[in-house]
């Protein structure tokens, strides 16, 4: 089961006994996408998330099939530490924090709750599957003071709700490096960090690696999470694993045009932001960073909107800059950047409000595979394909400091 993205998908690797009664009929090659008119048939080529999912499709049938066995007692195989748990996402949640405590919950017989307010692509998904919002994590750590935590999608304790006792803390499933900060604990705890686009993904793997499957819902959610989290399987940080738990969660809940559903949510996600006001797209999806070398020591903050219309967020330049000036203060934040993606073309900008934050970016961003200033708009830095905070943005600052950086004020 370990292979499944290389060997496990090859078509060769299926054995027969594999192709077990009830499998799906679910076909991409069923779905024609055509148009007629006056007697002329058009076929749409596929996208390349559709020939992703397609050249996985009879591997994810095969999967799906084998997930039936009764004879496996998957009681032996679920962390014990993690049955009864809460399972919570970080401040400002997103789609994969909310799918993956939905997941997980569902997988390892908890509770799952938000660490805040769902945004607009998540209660479109919410609504889309049928599944009900969690509830706020205050409550459920009055309403269960004996249930241990478990972190998904973070551990770091600036993306921890303060309402949560480190103490209570028996696990995280997350996919982000561990950078600086991460929560401390006096014992030891249940961890699974994965180097994967999505944190829906391990939840899903683990699903099938438990042989059970997922409630049409519950697959429903984490597969509209993955997308989320690797843009529609375009991004950067998408592997392999990826790729394969969308192929096999299609199938589960009968997804065909999984290119429309991902439109849909991304539509839904850059509705919400037209009626946001400056201060609330600049700290809407922002983490931050310490950094502590002989030449720089502080705190960088890094906020993204991701959107389908890059051109409507960037002609609020000037009050977005003025946000985040304010915002930098009012956090004590050394540097504070903003990238705005386009998560249709996948292109980036970047915002920077100050001297530091251009001084960073001009000395991080220049080198083979990356863009240069614009010498016309000097707050603004095109970052052409760049797309991933984790993989795009924050690698090349923390490498440029670590390598030498340092500020010195014209003041």
């Amino acid at each position: 089961m370990s292979d499944f993205p290389m060997d496990y998908i090859s078509e060769d690797k299926i054995k027969p006994h594999r192709l077990m009664r009830g499998a799906s009929s679910f076909s991409l090659d069923e779905k024609m996408y055509t148009t007629t008119e006056e007697g002329l048939t058009i076929k749409r080529n596929r996208t390349s998330t559709e020939n992703e999912v397609a050249k996985r499709e009879k591997t994810a049938s095969a999967f799906v099939s084998s997930l039936n066995s009764e004879s496996f007692d998957v009681g032996l195989y679920i962390p014990s530490t993690l049955e009864g748990s809460i399972f919570v996402g970080h401040l400002v949640t997103d789609m994969d924090s909310i799918a993956g405590s939905i997941g997980a919950a569902d997988l390892y017989g908890g509770v799952s709750a938000r660490a805040s307010e769902v945004n607009s692509e998540t209660k479109f998904c919410l609504e889309y599957w049928g599944m009900a919002k969690p509830q706020k994590i205050e409550d459920l750590v009055i309403d269960r003071p004996e249930a241990g935590i478990c972190l998904v999608d973070h551990q770091q304790m600036s993306q921890l709700n303060p309402c949560i006792d480190v103490e209570r803390i028996v696990g995280v499933i997350d996919h982000h490096a561990l950078q600086n900060a991460t929560i401390v604990t006096d014992r030891p705890i249940y961890i699974d960090i994965r180097p994967w686009g999505s944190m829906s993904t391990i939840i899903a793997h683990n699903f099938f690696t438990l042989k059970k499957v997922p409630r049409r819902g519950v697959a429903g959610m984490l597969m509209c999470a993955i997308l989320s989290d690797t843009l529609n399987l375009q991004g950067p940080t998408t592997t392999d694993w990826d790729k394969a738990m969308v192929a096999v969660l299609a199938q589960i809940t009968d997804t065909v045009d999984i290119n429309l559903l991902a439109s849909k949510q991304f539509k839904a996600k850059s509705q919400e932001l037209a009626g946001l006001t400056s201060i609330q797209l600049v700290t809407g999806d922002q983490k931050s960073f310490s950094f502590k070398t002989e030449h720089f020591s502080g705190i960088i903050g890094f906020a993204v909107i991701e959107t389908t219309d890059d051109e409507v967020i960037l002609a609020r330049k000037t009050e977005l800059l003025e946000s985040l000036k304010e915002n930098k203060k009012s956090k004590n934040l050394d540097g504070l950047f903003l990238a705005v993606v386009n998560i249709v073309d996948l292109h980036s900008n970047l915002l920077m409000c100050d001297d530091l934050e251009k001084s960073l970016a001009f000395s991080a961003f220049k080198g083979d595979g990356y863009s240069h200033p614009s010498t016309a708009d000097p707050s603004v830095l095109d970052l052409g394909a760049l797309v991933s905070r984790k993989k795009d943005f924050i690698p090349p600052i923390t490498k440029c400091i670590k390598d030498g950086f340092a500020f010195c004020s014209a003041e």
